[in-house]
């Protein structure tokens, strides 16, 4: 009799085990598979896809620490392209300079300001001259905070009887700010200075 009930009891206690050892699985493969699901999706929403000419395009966000080079040097290539691409045409020169002044401080205004008391403008326009500009490369030094850069580039300026060359190398420094319609990198250029700016050639027309 005791015999038979200690078998039983025995019994018991390795059931009582095996299931207490398949929970634990359980539990344990729930919580892994509740962890594998929000990491994808975590990764599915860093993922956009873009239409594009009938093609469907992937392309992952980023954080944006993870860019500030590359952002930083497109937003001092538009600035440049902005503040320096003039055509005879009032209309065009004040909206390229509109949106280059969104895109630094006050330091850029005074040049702007300098440029239009000395009549710069005016002889573009009265002048029928064109200026292109072409950036050649920036440097940019983001150890430290604000990050400094230095543009090269070089600019074409165009005139009925010649084509001028020059040299054109600028330096400033890049802050944060809230990216905006008319600031979409979320940068400010901030004492922003020309080192240079002198012919190479003339090519007669």
């Amino acid at each position: 009799m005791f015999q038979k009930m200690k078998s039983i009891q025995g019994a018991f206690s390795h059931v009582r085990l095996f299931t207490m050892v398949i929970i634990l699985l359980s539990f344990c493969l729930c919580g892994f598979t509740i962890y594998k699901s929000m990491l994808l999706a975590s990764k599915t929403q860093d993922r956009i896809y873009v239409l594009a000419n009938g093609k469907i395009l992937e392309a992952f966000a980023s954080e944006k620490k993870d860019n500030i080079p590359v952002e930083i040097r497109d937003h001092v290539k538009m600035f440049h392209f902005y503040f320096f691409t003039l055509d005879p045409d009032e209309t065009v020169i004040k909206n390229n300079i509109v949106r280059a002044l969104y895109m630094a401080d006050v330091s850029a205004k005074r040049q702007y300001e300098n440029l239009k008391e000395s009549g710069y403008y005016n002889n573009i326009i009265s002048g029928n001259i064109s200026q292109k500009i072409e950036v050649d490369s920036v440097s940019v030094n983001v150890d430290q905070y604000p990050y400094y850069f230095r543009c090269y580039g070089h600019q074409r300026i165009i005139r009925a009887t010649s084509i001028v060359t020059r040299t054109l190398i600028t330096e400033g420094f890049i802050r944060n700010i809230s990216r905006s319609d008319n600031n979409s990198h979320g940068f400010l250029i901030e004492r922003w200075a020309t080192l240079e700016n002198r012919d190479l050639n003339t090519v007669e027309r």
